[in-house]
């Protein structure tokens, strides 16, 4: 399709939608009637020949497509929106803020080193905070005590803006010369040793765990922690393995004397994005923020 054969106005009212999740709501933050919106949302799925939305209990879900859509219209309009729009100026140079970013501690052994090391070079009066997910992390975004937040975070929908850095893939990490290593890896295999089962609250990961119990493989599990940065340290002195994203998995293989090992079955790559609220979309130093993020960090 030829975005000539589109009104671009439909897809305003798209990002709308995928961020209020009501037709009225949509129509009181856009200023428009209800049945505006209703006949824009008819139009756009004639011509895109797709629901993209569909009710449910919870309101409207978007359809596998639209959320396919939804990252590149959504950096789009935010795009357009800088540039048309006059912003208060951020110096990052000169300017005294802290940021506050929640995240996993997969994320701060990830992001933070790199991070840290920009902002004192180039923004040496910008300090960050970080914290855990948690169940009230979409008030603390909303009232602005939260500036970002990354990671796979499906509660976060309605009223928050997103955008994706990277996937992360999951590989099977131990100690160098495990018995598993010397041989190829296979479903019984895999389920044969003891496991450390890492259970982050208020994030995504469970679903992997979820995954697996679908395809049969039954995990000895012997250990469960709440967070990933002892998981290193118990590799190292047993013959425990654990499935973990490759990204962290490489940051323990050197220090903890670790190898990684493919998984017995493909498993889905987790988006890792960051989130921020509506309020804070066209705040300057949100913008010069999470671009930095993105620049950083993005695949």
């Amino acid at each position: 399709m030829h975005l000539r054969e589109l009104d671009l106005n439909l897809l305003v009212i798209f990002h709308q939608l995928l961020i209020d999740r009501s037709v009225s709501k949509a129509a009181e933050n856009l200023g428009m009637a209800q049945p505006a919106v209703s006949n824009a949302l008819k139009r756009l799925r004639n011509a895109l020949a797709d629901d993209l939305f569909v009710r449910t209990s919870l309101g409207m879900d978007p359809t596998p497509y639209a959320v396919q859509l939804a990252e590149p219209v959504s950096h789009a309009i935010t795009t357009l929106h800088s540039a048309l729009n006059r912003h208060d100026h951020f110096d990052p140079a000169t300017a005294q803020k802290r940021f506050t970013v929640a995240m996993t501690d997969i994320g701060e052994i990830y992001f933070m080193p790199r991070l840290i090391k920009r902002l004192l070079v180039s923004a040496p009066g910008i300090s960050v905070s970080t914290l855990r997910s948690h169940a009230s992390l979409s008030e603390g975004l909303a009232n602005g005590d939260v500036d970002l937040a990354v990671g796979l975070l499906p509660d976060l929908q309605a009223g928050f803006y997103q955008r994706r850095l990277f996937h992360h893939r999951y590989v099977c990490l131990c100690r160098k010369g495990h018995p598993i290593t010397r041989s190829a890896m296979t479903q019984a295999l895999f389920c044969q040793y003891g496991h450390v089962r890492i259970v982050a609250a208020s994030t995504g990961h469970g679903e992997i765990d979820t995954y697996m119990q679908r395809a049969g493989l039954v995990r000895d599990i012997r250990l469960e922690v709440p967070h990933f940065v002892a998981v290193g340290h118990i590799l190292q002195n047993t013959d425990l393995i654990a499935t973990v994203p490759e990204r962290f998995a490489q940051s323990c293989v050197g220090p903890f004397g670790l190898t990684t090992v493919a998984l017995p079955l493909p498993l889905p790559e987790i988006a890792i994005n960051m989130f921020w609220h509506m309020r804070f979309n066209r705040d300057p130093a949100n913008i010069w923020f999470r671009n930095l993020m993105f620049e950083l960090f993005s695949d």
